[in-house]
């Protein structure tokens, strides 16, 4: 039988060098492992051995088996090579660096928020953060908001079931939780937490009850700007969004404030700029963003003296400044993860 098995394994190696076609290895197979193959017909001998020969005769078999199984592996992965070889017009080289090994790379809202906060940073701003579950206190009323503001409606703020608890947010009596619409609740959270002077950028996720389309979506990204110190005025608030705009969009860039309102800064303005460098919407003047300076009843309410100090504040939405940069028109792009997109800031 150890003969027989020997014989068999040295006729199927010779017998492979001559398969070149998928057919011709489906006939060989069959002629081996098939049902009347001759390993198969070996294994059927099996029944005829004594109870004393059969653990012997098996472990032949198993190294037999072991030994075609490792042919069949072999000449499967040739005439695969060899298959793929003829598609390509050349042969496989295994040691070529696969096309799909692409490295991965920034997501371009990572980058443009590490463009912004490289930016503020030279101003002396630092990065503070703070929870997306938030109380309504943090949220609305320690910002100035009455409590029948449109913003605080079932229609524009996503809340939280009655029963759901934060540890980040612990309530203050029988407030709401609610998805933040809004980093501004960093800059309440800095103020209670910090002494002035201090200069705060507060990038993070928002969440609003928005239909989502070419320039709105439900959950969007901010970053927030807080500069709380002695004698802060309008001209730094001036100063500090003409430098934005200039390191972002370009020396030739402009702003210009029109006044507008907010809860929680007086006097409050929309900002807009106007930039050369903006492809089609170059030289157009576009609303950008939200800034002021912040109202002396929101530093009381965050228990800083509004006779001592003053301050400014910004809010920015970082879709939209992504979206000037890279001259991208549709918002859905940046949460698709459309390959092709995404590879084109790689």
């Amino acid at each position: 039988m150890q003969t027989q098995l020997a014989q068999l394994v040295a006729t199927a190696t010779q017998e492979a060098a001559a398969v070149s076609t998928r057919a011709e290895m489906e006939a060989y197979k069959a002629r081996i492992v098939g049902p009347n193959g001759s390993l198969t017909a070996v294994m059927k001998s099996m029944a005829t051995l004594s109870k004393e020969e059969r653990p012997v005769v098996g472990k032949l078999i198993n190294e037999a088996k072991k030994a075609v199984e490792e042919i069949l592996a072999a000449l499967q992965q040739k005439i695969e090579n060899s298959e793929i070889g003829a598609a390509l017009g050349a042969a496989v080289d295994p040691t070529l660096t696969s096309p799909d090994a692409a490295a991965g790379s920034l997501h371009p809202l990572t980058r443009t928020r590490e463009r912004i906060l490289t930016t503020f940073r030279k101003l002396g701003f630092t990065v503070a953060e703070g929870p997306e579950i938030e109380t309504e206190w943090h949220c609305f009323d320690a910002l100035n908001t009455p409590p029948d503001h449109p913003a605080r409606d079932m229609q524009d703020t996503l809340y939280m079931p009655k029963s759901f608890r934060s540890a980040d947010a612990p309530r203050r009596g029988e407030e709401a939780l609610v998805l933040r619409t809004h980093t501004s609740s960093v800059q309440v959270r800095t103020m209670l937490t910090r002494k002035p002077p201090f200069r705060i950028v507060a990038p993070g996720r928002c969440f609003r009850r928005d239909a989502v389309d070419a320039t709105h979506s439900a959950n969007f990204h901010q970053v927030e700007g807080l500069w709380i110190d002695k004698n802060v005025t309008l001209a730094d608030l001036r100063g500090v969004l003409d430098f934005f705009v200039k390191e972002t969009f370009g020396a030739d860039a402009e702003i210009r404030l029109r006044p507008s309102f907010f809860p929680f800064t007086e006097p409050s303005f929309e900002m807009d700029l106007r930039s050369p460098n903006l492809g089609r919407l170059s030289n157009r003047w576009l609303e950008i963003m939200g800034c002021g300076l912040v109202d002396p009843k929101v530093l009381e309410l965050c228990e800083i003296d509004s006779k001592e100090y003053s301050g400014l504040a910004f809010g920015l939405g970082l879709e939209r400044i992504a979206m000037l940069i890279h001259g991208i028109d549709d918002i859905r792009h940046f949460y698709n993860n459309d390959l092709r997109f995404l590879r084109q800031f790689a």
